[in-house]
């Protein structure tokens, strides 16, 4: 819907416990089953703490979207509010820059994909792979909504039962029922140097991969307009994340339990090393394979939300009008929105190719950042639009330095550093394009 047409055309179907699992859903991904290795390798057990501290950021930011639902309902989300708080340019600024972003998730998920199977048939290059999935990412989304709604909700079922299976199956090990050799209490990470391995260096850096495992709230507010009662928007909010942060913590904790910190890799699940020493050898198999179910969800979740991100801001007039266009002969699809969102997912293809070793590193951390930036610009649009209480104003001050906290926290250390220049470089153009185009709209 265009932001000049008022009110919300869209059906209000969804139940708010459905939104929460939709949210679920669409939130769990490699961001959480391959990006966690990364932080627990920056940070050691504490990266449990690093969750709580991103889910009650996410909370703070979802809390505002949700509010803002409620009171002004829109297509637009968050680009509209933007829009409402500071004019055209914020709107434009803050679309692109969330279209950008679920780019990048796509090339993270894409790679993250590929080195997942890369563990079953390690003679493949990485670039092999990323084409394989691309490819089915674009003939799920071809198949329209009605069939992109039926496999994501196939997916979602078996990604989160695979979540489920580890915190079952560890848990058990971690108590000594199944396992020969239980982990006791004497095992838990007691001191500072066990619990924080690089100090508070290496937990501020390992903050970005926390928030990213939470990354997807903005799709949620989106759909947030389908609700039966959009005053149920903050609760579906609240058990979504409860629920998150639960499933998160059990799993890294029973993780860091049953192996050495030094075993992980950012090439493999911390959940697939974490069981592969017991006596479930066939869980690894299964569970990798599980996760590459939850990947490809969450990659063409990305694609189907870029493609439609697109369609709106060209009725919006803030893209070319030609990617609102949907062409009857293939079922009223927006073909040309499509095949921009392909050409990234191609891209991506080709720098795995270039640079196969640390490339999911760096995007991973870049997707991050952009995302934050939004999350940045949701608080800001809401102390201009809502009127605050003071415990809604402390709340999204703390999630504003949350934010800048795990977005600072990428400078310390080398190894992720360059996706921080990367989102500069991404944010910079469209900086430079927002300005250009704000300058047109005023003459």
């Amino acid at each position: 819907m265009s932001q000049s047409d008022s009110g919300n055309t869209t059906s209000s179907s969804l139940k708010w416990w459905q939104l929460s699992l939709a949210g679920i859903g669409c939130t769990i991904g490699i961001g959480y089953f391959l990006g966690s290795a990364i932080g627990i390798k920056l940070t050691g057990p504490s990266f449990v703490f690093s969750f709580f501290l991103a889910a009650i950021g996410t909370y703070f930011v979802y809390n505002v979207l949700a509010k803002m639902t409620v009171e002004d309902p829109q297509e637009g989300s968050f680009c509209y509010y933007a829009y409402k708080a500071f004019g055209r340019w914020a709107r434009f600024g803050c679309g692109w820059n969330f279209w950008f972003s679920n780019i990048l998730i796509m090339g993270s998920q894409l790679i993250g994909l590929a080195l997942l199977t890369q563990l079953w048939f390690p003679n493949i290059p990485l670039w092999v792979f990323s084409a394989i999935y691309a490819a089915l990412s674009i003939v799920v989304v071809l198949l329209g909504t009605d069939g992109f709604d039926k496999v994501e909700d196939i997916l979602a079922v078996i990604k989160t039962a695979a979540i489920f299976m580890f915190i079952l199956i560890g848990g058990l090990v971690v108590f000594g029922v199944v396992a020969d050799e239980p982990v006791t209490v004497n095992d838990l990470p007691l001191s500072s140097g066990e619990l924080f391995i690089d100090g508070f260096t290496g937990f501020w850096s390992s903050l970005i991969y926390a928030f990213y495992a939470f990354s997807g709230i903005e799709v949620i507010g989106i759909m947030a307009i389908r609700l039966k009662k959009k005053e149920d928007a903050p609760k579906a909010g609240k058990i979504m994340l409860g629920l998150l942060t639960v499933i998160y913590v059990l799993s890294i904790m029973i993780a860091v339990l049953l192996v050495p910190i030094e075993s992980f890799s950012q090439d493999e699940s911390p959940f697939v090393t974490a069981l592969q020493d017991y006596t479930f050898s066939i869980f690894p198999v299964l569970f990798n394979g599980a996760i590459i179910i939850a990947g490809f969800s969450t990659l063409t979740a990305a694609l189907f939300g870029v493609t439609t991100l697109l369609v709106t801001l060209a009725k919006d007039k803030d893209a070319p009008s030609l990617f609102a266009k949907k062409l009857k002969r293939y079922k009223d699809l927006p073909i040309y929105s499509i095949a921009l969102g392909a050409a990234g997912l191609f891209l991506s293809v080709i720098t795995a190719l270039l640079l196969p070793n640390k490339i999911y590193e760096y995007i991973t951390t870049a997707a991050g950042i952009l995302i934050l930036y939004n999350w940045f610009f949701i608080i800001m649009s809401a102390f201009k639009i809502l009127k605050m209480t003071m415990y809604m104003k402390v709340g999204s001050s703390v999630g504003i330095l949350l934010i800048l906290l795990a977005v600072s926290g990428t400078v310390m250390d080398e190894t992720i550093r360059p996706g921080l220049y990367l989102s500069f470089l991404l944010t910079g153009v469209i900086c430079a394009v927002t300005f250009v185009m704000n300058r047109k709209w005023k003459h």
